[in-house]
């Protein structure tokens, strides 16, 4: 039901957001959505493996390469290079995420500090352009600028929805925006999948090596070009520290957030909150990650049927995040997230019953994830805005990167200790049940009212 509230918190709005700004924010995500589905989800991993195993003496094409590379003399199996590459950007998004967040709050320019961002990201990876042969340090270190510059750039873009509404209105604002995002970068993927599927040759793997470089490249032109849009329609909105700070602001923010860091403990339910994301997303991650594994490992499904189902997952998701959104609006977005935790249970309990060799059960439950990802995510993101003390909106927002991007180790270390006791996927994927009961339970203990009361902000009217 609905509940008025009454608080002595300060409520004077913030300037009315135009649907110009609005709908520059939502651009944003359709932007940089490319990077993450047609670079990071399909066409890197492959692509920057086989560059790796040309550089260890494999021959392209090659079925099975036990060779090894040696960047900076260490010792790497060429199908590790990758998955090393992943966590070596994790670790440095942990150092730099919460220093960008304190910065953009203490600067005046926030739009310039998202497109430096997003056009070094998007910068890094059309230069993909040019790991050809055996230039995999080439194509590792571009990858490292582009992953830590695409969550530098989330970093600053979500600092920006505090601003744009009002507490009964985030909801709505995040959800359009993950939906726009799910829908622009499964276009570009689609595009991208149907480019290789016509143009590839059975017979000439460097073909098929080409298209994947091309559309990776086609990936930063489309995050460039549409990231134009935000930096022309988005208004700056400077917070009081940014008004008067008078120094140099990469010191002040370091300086901001040393003592938020020392500061942080006075609002302990907004740390509840973030512990309970970090361990429900780190499921929802985890689940995103290995579904292509299981499908072709556990229930020998063709690469046709994972395509169709990625791309599946991509336009539900763009409705489903819609719908949950709506859902929110009438029963709050804790409670809808606390419902989708509990979909998300079904969904792996369904996974683990799944039939092998039987692609429409698998492509089902890749439409009933579609349906629940975007949602859970895009309301998670604007719940937070409401734990957020006014003016540290980009700082709490890196640590929230983090959460979202830095931790999600933790799903797939228990997938593989567990599957390496039991030798079972379908064990290992039920071991990530934990992961969502256990965040659903501490999302649940969370007193959100009192938690956005204590952070100086008003509730909304639904919760």
């Amino acid at each position: 039901m609905a509940e008025t509230v009454t608080s002595t918190v300060d409520e004077t709005p913030p300037p009315a957001s135009t649907r110009r700004e609005r709908s520059g924010w939502y651009i944003y995500d359709w932007a940089n959505s490319a990077f993450q589905t047609t670079v990071v989800t399909v066409f890197l991993g492959p692509f920057l493996t086989t560059v790796t195993e040309l550089a260890a003496g494999c021959q392209l094409g090659a079925d099975d390469c036990d060779g090894y590379v040696h960047p900076l003399g260490i010792k790497v199996a060429t199908g590790s290079y990758f998955p090393y590459l992943i966590s070596l950007s994790v670790l440095l998004t942990v150092f730099v995420l919460p220093v960008i967040g304190a910065i953009a709050d203490r600067s005046a320019h926030k739009k310039r500090l998202l497109g430096g961002a997003a056009f070094t990201g998007a910068g890094a990876t059309i230069l993909m352009a040019f790991v050809t042969g055996d230039r995999y340090l080439l194509g590792g270190a571009l990858f490292l600028v582009a992953n830590i510059a695409f969550g530098a750039a989330v970093v600053v873009y979500n600092s920006f929805l505090p601003q744009l509404g009002g507490p009964d209105e985030r909801d709505g604002i995040s959800s359009r925006g993950w939906a726009l995002g799910y829908l622009g970068g499964g276009l570009l993927l689609a595009f991208n999948l149907v480019a290789v599927t016509l143009f590839s040759e059975d017979d000439n793997p460097q073909r098929t090596l080409d298209l994947a470089r091309w559309s990776i490249v086609s990936a930063g032109v489309w995050w460039a070009a549409f990231t134009l849009v935000p930096l022309r329609w988005l208004r700056e909105r400077p917070t009081a520290a940014a008004l008067v700070a008078g120094g140099n602001v990469l010191t002040d923010g370091f300086r901001q957030l040393g003592r938020t860091l020392r500061e942080v403990k006075a609002y302990p339910l907004t740390l509840f909150f973030l512990l309970a994301f970090l361990v429900y997303n780190d499921g929802i991650q985890t689940v995103i990650t290995l579904a292509s594994q299981y499908g072709t490992e556990e229930l020998r499904l063709e690469q046709s049927t994972l395509i169709v189902t990625i791309l599946l997952v991509q336009f539900l998701a763009f409705g489903g995040a819609l719908s949950l959104g709506a859902l929110a609006r009438r029963i709050g977005a804790w409670k809808t997230v606390l419902l989708s935790l509990v979909l998300w249970t079904g969904v792996i309990i369904a996974a683990f019953r799944l039939p092998a060799e039987a692609p429409l059960p698998f492509m089902i439950l890749g439409a009933a994830i579609g349906l629940v990802l975007g949602g859970s995510q895009a309301l998670s993101r604007s719940l937070f805005s409401q734990l957020i003390p006014a003016g540290k909106e980009g700082e709490y927002y890196g640590f929230y990167e983090i959460s979202d991007k830095g931790t999600s180790w933790l799903g797939p270390l228990a997938f593989g200790l567990v599957f390496q006791l039991t030798a079972s996927y379908r064990v290992g994927l039920v071991s990530l049940l934990i992961f969502f009961v256990v965040g659903f339970l501490l999302l649940a203990a969370v007193p959100i009212r009192r938690a956005i009361l204590a952070a100086g902000n008003t509730p909304p009217k639904v919760l």
